[in-house]
């Protein structure tokens, strides 16, 4: 979420994000971080001021602007200690499940190059909205101290974030048995820095791996059209599968064996089937609401409970601590599970579909394969329209368009319309539709998961004929 004006600073689904010196400057940098500061004095008034660890990406003057942050936040009286290297975003938020107060990262995650943005980070997961609400007041009202010239402390984070990773899947293990080469590609982000280290082996093929803060000119979000480098190298290198991971690395993107890219409605049910196979897991499914319905039935066939959520992983992680959660994902590529942090990771998510194709032995054409024909074929498009002005109030207009449905769409009943987000029309075989308006601007998302290309582009045509 971008501020037009330089004095208001609003925390969208993830973070607050602004194109750099227009909307993202020192002194906005400064604002936020006496505005956190004031916030943080007042909550711990009567106990100590929690640690703060402040991490950065790989963009344009993410270390400076991280540094300005930490100076702030210092000047303030609080322990600050900033990272030595760029981080990649989960490291972070692990950095709050081991001990830090609050972490702070200096990232706009997989926007153009010329944004920059701030998310903030809270016992391993993002601040939940309650938290950065009531930031955004305080900043709003934050006159800034001046910085002390005091240096700040310094530390590589490094480490403890690949041992965390390597707890969970030793890597090396892995990699020496594989049975064929695998691609990964880091669009140039900072997962580079740390993953790079992980998968070193002579069958890792690394692609975008060098700092580029342009990112060569797209904009590191690992989707189709801009994963054209991994699929031609994966069809190169006849490799078992390829991987991607965004610029602040905590989401993740997969291509099969045959160079398919997989959508994150066909990543998550190969991921939960695998992880349900260990035999261990009871706990619900929680999914974005504009995620598919393979899931689901996977949920349903095992007789787990399932559930959903608004757009952004931090009500996955809100679920997740507490509830007993199995398996969390949502629609652009973020997925966590059981025993890790409540937090989406594109490294681990790496590391666990290698540890899939070893323990199974196969491909991921033939495990998607083998998903298909369990659960039936999922065909998922995403496509926004520009409308003529924003739509301000989601709700009114999930209302007003629910009021306008027909009693069958394609010659199937609706058996259910969720306005959790916009809305979401179900239909009787699971087939769905889902509009979003963006709220911010004059933008709706729609979105629709069917078995084939053709029936999919039927229902979001009907989408777009209802909202006109």
């Amino acid at each position: 979420m971008s501020s037009h004006q330089s004095n208001h600073v609003s925390f969208g689904t993830d973070g607050f994000r602004g194109v750099i010196a227009r909307d993202f400057t020192y002194d906005v940098v400064r604002k936020v971080a006496q505005g956190m500061a004031d916030y943080l004095s007042y909550k711990y008034m009567r106990t100590e001021k929690p640690t703060v660890a402040v991490g950065y990406d790989r963009r344009f003057m993410s270390d400076r602007f991280a540094l300005t942050m930490a100076e702030i936040l210092a000047v303030n009286g609080f322990d600050v200690t900033l990272s030595a290297t760029p981080l990649p975003t989960p490291a972070v938020s692990l950095l709050t499940a081991r001990g830090y107060g609050i972490g702070v990262v200096i990232t706009a995650i997989h926007n153009n190059h010329y944004y920059n943005g701030i998310k903030v980070k809270q016992n391993g997961r993002s601040a939940p909205p309650s938290v950065t609400a009531e930031i955004e007041n305080y900043v709003a009202k934050a006159v800034p101290m001046k910085p002390s010239g005091a240096p700040v402390p310094v530390k590589d984070f490094r480490p403890a974030y690949l041992e965390y990773l390597n707890s969970k899947v030793p890597a090396a293990k892995m990699l020496a048995k594989l049975k064929g080469p695998v691609v990964i590609d880091f669009m140039y982000g900072v997962g580079a820095e740390t993953a790079g280290e992980l998968f070193n082996s002579k069958s890792v093929i690394k692609l975008r791996e060098r700092h580029d803060p342009l990112f060569g000119g797209i904009s590191p979000e690992p989707v189709e059209k801009n994963l054209q480098d991994l699929t031609a190298a994966v069809k190169k290198h006849k490799a078992l599968f390829g991987v991607a991971l965004d610029g602040d690395a905590d989401r993740f993107a997969l291509v099969s064996d045959k160079g398919q890219y997989m959508t994150p409605c066909q990543t998550a049910p190969l991921l939960l089937e695998y992880l349900l196979s260990k035999g261990q897991y009871k706990g619900k499914i929680v999914q974005a609401v504009s995620m598919g319905f393979l899931t689901k039935r996977i949920a349903r066939a095992a007789g787990l409970p399932f559930d959903e959520v608004p757009v952004g992983f931090k009500y996955i992680a809100e679920k997740m601590l507490s509830e007993d959660v199995t398996f969390g994902v949502e629609e652009s590529g973020g997925y966590a599970w059981k025993g890790n942090l409540p937090e989406r990771d594109g490294a681990l998510t790496a590391l666990f579909v290698l540890e899939l194709a070893v323990k199974t032995g196969k491909p991921v054409s033939a495990l998607y394969a083998e998903i298909e024909k369990k659960y039936g074929k999922s065909c998922f498009v995403r496509r926004d329209f520009k409308l003529e002005k924003a739509i301000p109030n989601k709700h009114s207009f999930a209302v007003k368009i629910k009021k306008k449905l027909p009693k069958l769409l394609l010659g199937h009943k609706i058996t259910d319309t969720n306005t959790i987000d916009g809305l979401k029309i179900v239909l009787d075989n699971d087939w769905w539709v889902l509009m979003r308006p963006s709220g911010t601007e004059p933008l709706l998302r729609t979105y629709a998961e069917t078995d084939s290309q053709e029936n999919t582009k039927k229902l979001l045509d009907l989408a777009f004929k209802l909202v006109g």
